[in-house]
């Protein structure tokens, strides 16, 4: 769990969560946990900062046939600017479509 500060009784509360100070730490640490298996970052907040500080592979998005009509943008306000995606990996889902976008590296 990204935070700048875990509870006093995190270990005891929470014992099989990592508690890291830093979105660029947590990465580091979800991918010795995953090993060879994917990380997924779920929080729209902890993906912008993971994207400004380039270290997202690829990009998820799945549609579905529900219009919400509010709740948190997941893609706005990168420090960076625009983030280009390359063609994506298009998956027919039932009900969904699910779309991975492979994120295009910036040069430097």
């Amino acid at each position: 769990m990204v935070t700048h500060r875990a509870p006093e009784d995190a270990a005891t509360k929470w014992p099989t969560t990592t508690f890291v100070d830093g979105v660029e730490a947590a990465i580091t640490r979800a991918r010795q946990i995953a090993g060879d298996q994917d990380v997924t970052i779920a929080s729209a907040t902890i993906i912008r900062q993971a994207l400004d500080l380039g270290l997202v592979d690829e990009v998820c998005v799945s549609l579905v046939p529900v219009l919400f009509g509010e709740g948190i943008s997941y893609f706005t306000k990168l420090e960076r600017g625009h983030q280009l995606l390359d063609d994506p990996i298009v998956v027919q889902g039932r009900r969904a479509l699910h779309l991975r976008y492979p994120v295009r590296r910036q040069h430097r």
